[in-house]
């Protein structure tokens, strides 16, 4: 009976943790979006808001890490981890979203960062890191039409810029091949909390060095009576230091088809703060769209879920 409770309890908590990562950080994605337009509004270059916000995540992580005496390990190895991560999956995906923020709606990017589970699906089948699982697969099927019948409508909307909408669509596929790199070269015995304040350094590295090469100013508009520009840097600060931690713990105990659903629940989160505190008008298709993706996100879960119980009782 004790080990019948016991595997009960270990079963839980396999599943239980990577699905609160995926809510949580899922949740976070949708306001970093929201916030990230807001920011623009407000006078922010996206490059500047992108670096001021990574760099003082990374700030915040470093500290929790040090507290912790989890620091970022040093060897070649995990350089090229951070570096080439940080590359992928937040300074170009990043700083691709948030310059089409302004031209197609914080509400459509939420919505198309629910892409990459069928591009980091398909990879890891074909590098092996996923078995095919036929609830899995249907899962991220409904996601992908739901995020695709939303692109369908906005690209035959009056005055929309096929030019902006095309770059948004290229963040999903970083994204995807950022979620395989990580599990792929994930550093041996390495913890989330010291593996993500290395790949945001490196990522404000990044940005910093292509804000000199191409001479982008990173300025901030500093005014004495307004105080909004460095208040939406502390708030998406603080954002991607949540967003990213849970990335990394998600990555570590959810796999990469798990990880990618991240989007799928930022575009649930996202999408209605985009509506009723942005202004921004409900994209086409919305209703048809956020229910795929809705059905696709507990597929995925659900099949995972499946799969551990599975495992566990084979061992």
């Amino acid at each position: 009976m004790n080990d019948s409770l016991k595997q009960t309890s270990i079963h839980k908590t396999t599943w239980l943790l990577p699905f609160v990562c995926l809510l949580a950080g899922g949740a976070l994605t949708g306001i970093s979006t929201n916030v990230a337009k807001y920011a623009i509004d407000v006078g922010l270059t996206p490059l500047g808001f992108l670096f001021w916000s990574i760099t003082g995540a990374a700030v915040i992580l470093f500290i929790t890490a040090l507290i912790r005496k989890e620091l970022p390990p040093l060897n070649a190895r995990s350089l090229e981890y951070y570096f080439v991560a940080a590359l992928v999956s937040v300074a170009a995906a990043n700083l691709l979203l948030f310059s089409a923020i302004p031209h197609v709606g914080a509400g459509f990017v939420a919505l198309i960062l629910s892409l990459p589970p069928l591009l980091t699906y398909l990879g890891a089948l074909i590098l092996r890191i996923e078995q095919f699982y036929i609830v899995r697969a249907l899962g991220v099927i409904a996601a992908l039409i739901g995020a695709g019948a939303l692109a369908v409508h906005k690209l035959s909307a009056p005055n929309s810029s096929v030019f902006w909408i095309l770059i948004t669509l290229c963040g999903p596929v970083l994204l995807a091949i950022g979620n395989i790199y990580r599990t792929l070269r994930w550093p041996d015995n390495a913890s989330s909390s010291a593996l993500a304040p290395g790949m945001l350094i490196a990522a404000a590295l990044l940005l910093g060095l292509f804000s000199m090469m191409l001479d982008f100013s990173v300025a901030v508009p500093l005014d004495l009576e307004n105080w909004l520009p460095l208040s939406m840097i502390a708030i998406q600060a603080c954002v991607f230091a949540g967003q990213f931690l849970l990335l990394f713990l998600l990555q570590k105990t959810g796999g990469p088809v798990l990880l990618s659903l991240l989007g799928a629940v930022g575009a649930i989160v996202g999408v209605p703060v985009a509506i009723f505190l942005q202004g921004e008008s409900p994209p086409e298709g919305l209703f048809l769209g956020a229910t795929l993706i809705a059905i696709g996100v507990a597929l995925v879960t659900w099949g995972g879920v499946k799969i551990s119980k599975v495992k566990e009782e084979v061992s």
